[in-house]
This record gives C-alpha cells, sequence and structure tokens, in this order.
C-alpha cells in the first residue's frame, strides 16, 4: 500500500526465493498457452516466448533497482532526521542557514549528500525494507503518474478477476455435464459443443455455466467484504497441486507422442494468432508487481540478478516444454482454453481419479486465489482515493468499495467464459502496462531522484545490468507499440466480421 512500509516477513535463502518466483509466475496463465502456442504457430511462438521472457526479465531487473534507491531514500530521511533530532538537543537556537528545509530535493541541493554516505555505510542500498509498487509510485510518479499507476494495476487485476470468475465455472460445466450426460468421456475429444447444447435435463451448458458462476460468487464474493490472508499452509498445498498437474499433464502427452498417437501438426505461423499469444505471454510472465514480496525476504542478495535469470530460464523452458508437448500431441481444434481439459478423455487417461483431478484443478487453485486478488484490487481502490488524514463513511468503506470490486469481474464472466481472449486482451493492455511500461518509467524516475539526492557519482549496488538509457527507451517504445498493435489488430478482427 502506498501509506507505509509493510512487514518484510520472514528471511529465506536465495534459493527458496528462487523457487518462490517460479511458484508464482508459473501459474493459471500458463493453462491457456498451448492453445495460444497452436493458433499462432510453433515457431512465431517460440521467438515470441523468449523474447518476451527477455523483455519480463529486463523489466524485473528495473524493478529491483527501484526497490534499493527507495530503500536508500528511506534509510536517507531517517538518519537525516535522527540528525536534526540530534542538533535540536544539542543547541537552543539555530540559525537560518540551519532551518530544515521540508523538501527533499532542496534539502540534497543544500547538504552534500557525501555526509550522509560516510554514516550510511556502503551499504545504503541494501534492499531490508519491503516498498511496495504503489509505494515506489508515490515516491518517484507526480501525482498524474501514480493515478495512472493505480489505473493500471486495477485493471489488470479487474481482469484478473474476471478470468478466475468464468475459468472456475468453465471447468465445472465441462467435467459435470459430461459426468452426467452420455458422453463421460467425451470433453477433450475434439467434440465441439455449443452454449445450447443439453447438459442435463433441461439445463443447458450455458445455462450450467451460469449456475455455477452464481454459486461461485455466492461462495466465495463475500470474502470480498472482508479482510482476508493467504496462509503458509494454503500457499504449500496450492503449489503442490499446480506442480502434480503440469508434470502429470506432460508425462501423459510425451506416453501419446512416443506411443505414435500424437495427433498435432502444427503450422510454423499464422499471424492471427499473435494477438491472444502475446497477451497469453505476459500474463504468463507476469510477477513485476509482486516482487517486493518476493525480492525482500532473500537473505543473500548479491547475486539476485542472476538467480532471477536463471529463473526465467527454467520458466522459458517449463512453458516450452508444456506447449510442444501439447500441440503434437492435439490437434489445434482439439485443444482446449483450459488444457486441462484436453486430459478429461478416458482415451487419454483411462483413470478416473486422474480425469477428475485434472479437470477440476482450476476450481482447487483459483478459488484459493480470488479472494486474495479481490481484497487487494478492493484495497488499491481504497488507496486511489483516500486523502491525507480522511476516512471514509462505514457504507463507503464495507458495501461500495467491495461491491465494485466484486460486480464488473462478475458481468464480464456472465457474459462470457472465452479464457483465451480474457488473458490475451488483460495482458494485452493492463499486463503491457505493469510488466513493460511502469518498471521503465520507476526506474528512470529513481535513477534521477539518485542522483540528485545523493549525488552523481553514487553506484547502486542493484543497478540493472541494462543500465544504459537505451534499454530504458527501448522498453517504453516496445510497450506503446505493442498497444497499437494490439488495437489496430482487434479492430482489423472485427472489422472482416
Amino acid at each position: 500500500m502506498a501509506g507505509g512500509i509493510t512487514d518484510t516477513g520472514e528471511l529465506y535463502s536465495p534459493y527458496v526465493g528462487l523457487v518462490y518466483m517460479f511458484n508464482l509466475i508459473v501459474g493459471t496463465g500458463a493453462l491457456t498457452m498451448p492453445k495460444a502456442f497452436a493458433t499462432a504457430g510453433w515457431l512465431v511462438s517460440l521467438v515470441l516466448l523468449m523474447f518476451l521472457g527477455f523483455m519480463s526479465y529486463m523489466t524485473t531487473t528495473f524493478v529491483v533497482e527501484a526497490m534499493a534507491a527507495a530503500n536508500a531514500q528511506l534509510r536517507w530521511k531517517r538518519m537525516e532526521k535522527r540528525k536534526d533530532d540530534e542538533d535540536e538537543d544539542s543547541s537552543s537556537g539555530v540559525s537560518d542557514s540551519d532551518v530544515l528545509l521540508q523538501d527533499g530535493y532542496e534539502r540534497a541541493e543544500t547538504r552534500p549528500i557525501l555526509s550522509v554516505q560516510r554514516r550510511g555505510s556502503p551499504n545504503i542500498f541494501e534492499i531490508t525494507e519491503r516498498v511496495e509498487m504503489g509505494q515506489m509510485a508515490s515516491m518517484f510518479f507526480n501525482k498524474v503518474g501514480v493515478n495512472l499507476f493505480y489505473f493500471c494495476i486495477i485493471i489488470y487485476l479487474y481482469g484478473d478477476l474476471a478470468i478466475y470468475a468464468a475459468a472456475v465455472p468453465v471447468s465445472l460445466m465441462q467435467v459435470t455435464c459430461s459426468a452426467m450426460g452420455n458422453h463421460s468421456c467425451s470433453v477433450g475429444d475434439g467434440t465441439k459443443y455449443n452454449d445450447t447444447d443439453k447438459c442435463w435435463g433441461p439445463i443447458r451448458r450455458i445455462d450450467a455455466y451460469r449456475l455455477y458462476l452464481a454459486a461461485f460468487t455466492l461462495l466465495l464474493g463475500p470474502f470480498t467484504f472482508f479482510n482476508v490472508q493467504k496462509t503458509k499452509y494454503l500457499q504449500i498445498m496450492t503449489s503442490l497441486m499446480r506442480w502434480i498437474a503440469f508434470i502429470l499433464m506432460i508425462i501423459l502427452a510425451l506416453i501419446r507422442i512416443s506411443r505414435g498417437q500424437a495427433e498435432g501438426h502444427p503450422s510454423m505461423a499464422q499471424l492471427s494468432g499473435i494477438r491472444n499469444l502475446f497477451g497469453v505471454c505476459v500474463y504468463s510472465f507476469m510477477c513485476q508487481h509482486s516482487l517486493p514480496s518476493l525480492i525482500t525476504p532473500i537473505s543473500k542478495k548479491k547475486h539476485v540478478n542472476k538467480l532471477v535469470l536463471l529463473d526465467y530460464i527454467l520458466i522459458l523452458a517449463f512453458y516450452s516444454l508444456l506447449s510442444f508437448t501439447a500441440i503434437y500431441c492435439f490437434r489445434n481444434d482439439t485443444l482446449m482454453d483450459m488444457y486441462t481439459l484436453n486430459f478429461t478423455n478416458c482415451e487419454i487417461i483411462n483413470v478416473a481419479f486422474i480425469r477428475y483431478f485434472l479437470g477440476l484443478f482450476p476450481v482447487f487453485t483459483i478459488s484459493t486465489n480470488f479472494p486474495i486478488i479481490a481484497v487487494t484490487l478492493r484495497n488499491n481502490w481504497k488507496t486511489l482515493f483516500h486523502r491525507e488524514g480522511g476516512t471514509y463513511p462505514w457504507v463507503v468503506d464495507r458495501i461500495v468499495f467491495p461491491a465494485i470490486t466484486l460486480i464488473p469481474p462478475v458481468l464480464v464472466a456472465f457474459c462470457t467464459h472465452d479464457l483465451e481472449s480474457l488473458v490475451g486482451i488483460t495482458g494485452a493492455y493492463a499486463g503491457n502496462g505493469i510488466q513493460y511500461l511502469i518498471p521503465a518509467f520507476l526506474v528512470y524516475c529513481s535513477r534521477k531522484d539518485t542522483q540528485l539526492v545523493f549525488g552523481s557519482g553514487t553506484v547502486n549496488k542493484h543497478i540493472s545490468p541494462f543500465r544504459h538509457t537505451f534499454w530504458i527507451v527501448f522498453v517504453l517504445i516496445w510497450g506503446f507499440s505493442c498497444f497499437v498493435f494490439v488495437t489496430a489488430n482487434i479492430v482489423l478482427s472485427e472489422s472482416k466480421l
């Protein structure tokens, strides 16, 4: 939150931090990647995946550098305050030249920072305090920049909630409509179902989807009105289930390919699928907004950028393995938006428990994340409209903010359950801002502030390997170009209909 420093939490080793980051990045978005690979072509998909992985790594190092700069400024302000308090205690009066200047920049211009650096030791840029992105935005951006930051992250969280709200009912609808009908093993066999097809009795598939959506909203929606926290054991259980599901899918696809039962014949390139692939890849490499929570508790941060690079290489290999086994195992027209549903077919796996486990996997994992994302979005709304010293009326605080958090994503999920498009649009717009534009502006502004406060000769020990201004400009041009490309692609696609 922008209002103050949050707890750093219990320290852990760099390799534990590497595992935590891997678990954060490899989430539900990866389940939509095989379909996006199939629609864009394997060569285009691989090249774009590698490039976007590189871009995401670059902006991750930008955020780490900005975190170090924010820690240095907070440490410097405390040292300055302590010195001023000591001066007040040792002297009954002060001259005009010693008057405390309230603005940090004016203070930096009148008092050399060399004395502060000598008092502060070489570790002034050590990342010891958890400074969230919202707080960094408040430190380094002007008022317009802060509002744009919150607008971007709020839109991203809305997209997240809409994806979650659609993914759970879709999985439940696909599994139960098959189990209760006469085609209990045909979910992932390529059979195409319309929303108006019967599910059970007079209930259509779209009706079943909306019933599950209503139940999902009634069961998990109330958590938006209260405070919830992710527990350690819940995190462990969710991570374990995720790993079991992903490894199972890769192994089952490899077994089918090795037996000569593969049906996939992916094309090399299909430009029409790039838009969704771009959004899916951006969404699947997203971690920038959670870096303060992941990086700060790492006990030894000397080689943090190298560990992050290793993480990205492992994630890139994992995504490639998952997607390539999928597109060669299944025909393009049989790949589901939610990849787990391809394994509910008896021909792929004849063990009923595994079929239902994979089919319902998104239900378990997403249901635990939905309340946490909802509360995060609600708190961002509160922070955006908060004014210093002001408080919200009970109705606004407990009813209005939770309602504006919960209702829009549920309405979007009610209107569409096209997960590939939801992930694509969320990643291509809001995800683009969070992953590229915000980190680039953060590191640029933090470097300016660092030079102003600490002097031009000061070196941030956590400076990004991409320290030249060229890289910032490159990221900004890329980010804005992506906005234009995705928008033009959508307009042209709609005009052809």
